[in-house]
């Protein structure tokens, strides 16, 4: 895989303003910590330094902030990631894991959870079921698209819708068949929030980012070939159904684990491969390195406006990004139309 000068650049410069904003991220929130008391706990961690902050202080930010910031970098990386690999795949600038009904269903997986059968495997009763509610609409889709395979890329994103509504509706009506007490907490869980971002399943979310991204780099010729038409890949010997297919495997994988550990997040892998093509055009070697740091720098911001805007008040993460997303979708509706 080469990368150009230009590319490396971009690739360090996307490092640094992560890093910031993830410095940012356990600066900010209910109680401001100046930074270089987070600079200070951060050292003393890892066995650079002597502790130099206070014990709760350093605790608020090594066991709480630091998983926070942590998990939003998978989180948005991974989103983003999955976004550009279903929008190649399937050639249309409109796909993304919650328009093609993945995070619709592990979310009515992980509610099942929590409404209706309760915490039968311990902390991965809900992965398991996230992961199992995921793959059902994986393959649900899968079904669709083969049958209307050459009907066009509409009829794609109106399967992915359909299996979206249908997994939607189960989800509502599992919180509305279930207790009844837990309804609030589904609404912010459907919704989005790294308020469950913990050290013991920082793994679960780094195996999901682990999948996708090397999946991705590993075949990103044969993501290009997809760019040239479905006819040019099987030429250039790509077997686009088997490739196809097992991207959206990958994804419903990748997908289901961070709806497991931070909910349903829209919009997020529907803009972040419009924003990455313009940094570093359409090839996937440069692309999806940028739409991980791009995805990671969106969930970043989207979680210290979530957490400020209505402080002490945490808002849910999934409507700062939807309502991005909206503006997001009618800006290129408008720049495209003149």
């Amino acid at each position: 895989m080469q990368v150009s000068a230009g590319q490396r650049l971009m690739l360090v410069v996307g490092l640094v303003l992560v890093m910031a904003l993830a410095l940012a991220s356990i600066a900010y929130g209910s109680t401001v910590i100046p930074l270089v008391d987070v600079l200070n706990a951060l050292a003393h961690a890892v066995g650079l330094g002597e502790q130099a902050t206070s014990a709760p202080v350093e605790r608020i930010i090594v066991d709480l902030r630091l998983p926070r910031a942590l998990l939003a970098v998978c989180v948005g990386a991974g989103l983003g990631i999955v976004g550009a690999m279903l929008q190649t795949v399937t050639r249309n600038d409109l796909a993304d894991p919650f328009l093609f009904g993945l995070s619709s269903g592990a979310a009515a997986g992980a509610v099942s959870v929590i409404t209706l059968f309760g915490d039968r495997f311990g902390i991965w009763t809900l992965p398991i079921a996230a992961f199992s509610g995921g793959m059902l609409a994986a393959v649900s889709v899968l079904v669709l698209v083969r049958r209307v395979q050459g009907q066009g890329p509409e009829r794609l994103i109106l399967a992915g819708l359909s299996v979206s509504f249908l997994f939607a509706a189960l989800t509502n009506y599992l919180v509305f068949a279930g207790d009844q007490r837990t309804a609030h907490s589904v609404l912010f869980w459907t919704l989005g929030g790294l308020g469950l971002a913990r050290w013991d399943n920082l793994p679960l979310a780094l195996t999901g980012l682990a999948a996708i991204l090397v999946y991705a780099l590993a075949n990103h010729r044969n993501l290009d070939a997809f760019l040239a038409g479905e006819g040019t890949a099987e030429s250039l010997g790509v077997r686009v159904t088997r490739t196809r297919n097992i991207v959206f495997i990958v994804c419903a994988f990748s997908t289901a684990i961070f709806v497991s550990v931070a909910g349903v997040i829209g919009f997020v892998g529907l803009m972040i491969p419009h924003i990455a093509r313009r940094f570093a055009g359409q090839l996937h070697a440069g692309m999806i390195i940028t739409c991980a740091l791009l995805g990671a720098m969106l969930i970043l911001l989207s979680d210290l406006a979530a957490r400020l805007l209505l402080a002490p008040q945490e808002l849910p993460i999934g409507i700062v990004t939807s309502s991005v997303g909206a503006f997001f979708v009618m800006a290129t509706l408008l720049r495209r139309r003149y």
